[in-house]
């Protein structure tokens, strides 16, 4: 029997209304992107703005040709993001199997959820020079201080999540005959997809700010680096161009995350 695929009128009203609000906003976006640069542009020519302290588009732009041409910017941002990848994929895995630790074995989480609140709350930067003094400069403090950013965030937030979970669907497996294994892999995993996903756009951005601070102390490449050797020489363009640049993959990493998210809901409503 063939599904009915027709849509009523009001349906299509729907649809043409919401895609015709998502451009409008798209153009929005766009234009106080555009507006934003041109205004920088202009008072930066017109004397209003210091360029010195400011730069302008223009200026950024020569930044970023000269970079290219004699800094090797392509061998600093390959640094910089293989530190943020990397970061990024062990606060997911270990965040992942500590939260299912502390859910599976309540005594952990009882024992060890208050010191994790702590070292949340402390700030991160304070200990990106005790990174340096126990593993010394490079890339592995820069990850460790990329990890430190996020992880303990992410783990709070995937065993809330945990513990939230629809208890209807708990007894059911239990009801079932099923264990907490069982629980763990049917009820607990699945559902919690959605959470999973959307700490990782969060965790995708505390690990580019976790190394960052690691580059400011520990690196002799990277845009972390770029920005600090630019400010003691006070050559504030490449300090601007740096932080376009991080904000590019910060929105790169984020797309791809958003991507991947939808082609997941996109599979659950297509089965």
């Amino acid at each position: 029997m063939e599904k009915n695929n027709r849509q009523s009128p009001e349906q299509i009203l729907y649809e043409k209304k919401w895609k015709r609000n998502r451009m409008l906003n798209r153009s929005i976006q766009i234009l106080v992107f555009l507006f934003f640069f041109i205004q920088w542009e202009v008072t930066t020519a017109l004397g209003i703005v210091d360029s010195f302290f400011f730069s302008s588009p223009s200026l950024i732009m020569k930044s970023l040709r000269t970079l290219i041409k004699n800094n090797g910017l392509l061998m600093h941002i390959r640094v910089t993001l293989l530190e943020i990848l990397l970061s990024f994929a062990l606060v997911v895995l270990i965040s992942l199997v500590i939260a299912v630790l502390f859910w599976y074995f309540d005594r952990l989480s009882t024992i060890f959820e208050p010191y994790l609140v702590v070292l949340n709350s402390l700030p991160k930067s304070a200990l990106a020079p005790l990174f340096i003094v126990w593993l010394g400069t490079g890339m592995k403090t820069i990850i460790v201080a990329g990890i430190s950013v996020a992880l303990f965030g992410a783990i709070i937030s995937l065993y809330t999540g945990f513990k939230q979970t629809d208890e209807g669907k708990i007894r059911l497996v239990y009801a079932l005959g099923g264990t907490k294994r069982d629980v763990l892999r049917k009820v607990i995993l699945p559902g919690s997809i959605p959470l999973i996903i959307s700490t990782m756009k969060v965790n995708i951005g505390l690990s580019l700010v976790g190394v960052v601070i690691g580059e400011f102390l520990a690196a002799r490449c990277g845009l972390g680096y770029l920005i600090i050797y630019g400010t003691q020489t006070f050559k504030m363009s490449m300090v601007i161009t740096s932080l376009v640049l991080l904000c590019l993959i910060a929105v790169l990493l984020f797309v791809i995350i958003d991507l991947f998210d939808r082609l997941i809901n996109h599979k659950k409503s297509s089965a």
